[in-house]
């Protein structure tokens, strides 16, 4: 058994809609013209042009201000008993040692954990995908579509950290302001949207559907 793509089987999908219809202009449209979605009437691409570059582009940003967003404060307190800065981390520890596990684990998760896998998973599609292997599929394919569905709440995690530290650390009479780790923070979520949003998941079969396929799917490069 053989993995055939659309691609190789002369078909072509909508990247808006779905819609797979067979590739080449119809015999009403000029020869050079693009092909459009017969469905929406999209322009049609075998291949989102410049993927991989722009996905990695996206993560190397995103990557940089993860730094920042972990080491800089989120939180800036001001109030009759001083001045006082959070960052992410001083957070989940003041969670933990005041007894509120569960705080700390919701932080640290969606915050610091959920963040690093987007990234790694991310860079792992985008560099295997650069070197056209057909190491399994299938599973690639289902980790783009979990960080694909995750990404829709990603901002979640912004949230998450301000407004539990806000709740837990309120003082009376405090002015809090958001930090620069905030925003930093922030733009990490937003560039790893973006570099899902990035990366052409067909890209992925493009090698797999020239190769012999097992049923379980343990193929190897």
């Amino acid at each position: 058994m053989r993995y055939l793509s659309a691609a190789r089987a002369g078909m072509i999908g909508c990247h808006a809609c779905g819609h797979v219809q067979p590739r080449g202009a119809s015999a009403a449209a000029p020869p050079m013209a693009r092909q459009h979605c017969e469905r929406c009437g999209a322009a049609l691409h075998l291949r989102n042009p410049d993927s991989i570059s722009r996905t990695w582009a996206l993560l190397i940003a995103a990557a940089i201000l993860y730094i920042p967003a972990n080491l800089l404060p989120v939180l800036h307190t001001t109030s009759l008993f001083g001045n006082e800065d959070d960052t992410i981390m001083s957070g989940v520890v003041y969670f933990w040692v005041s007894g509120d596990w569960p705080l700390a684990v919701i932080v640290f998760v969606a915050s610091i954990l959920v963040p690093m896998l987007k990234l790694s998973v991310l860079a792992l599609l985008a560099f295997t995908t650069q070197r056209r292997s057909a190491w399994r599929p299938h599973e690639r394919t289902t980790l783009y579509r979990i960080v694909e569905r995750i990404g829709r709440w990603s901002m979640l995690d912004v949230f998450v950290v301000t407004l539990t530290v806000a709740l837990v650390r309120f003082k009376s009479l405090a002015v809090i302001t958001a930090g620069w780790g905030a925003l930093a923070f922030a733009c990490v979520v937003v560039l790893t949207m973006l570099a899902a949003l990035q990366f052409d998941p067909r890209l992925i079969w493009d090698c797999a559907d020239a190769r012999p396929s097992h049923a379980s799917g343990r193929d190897h490069d």
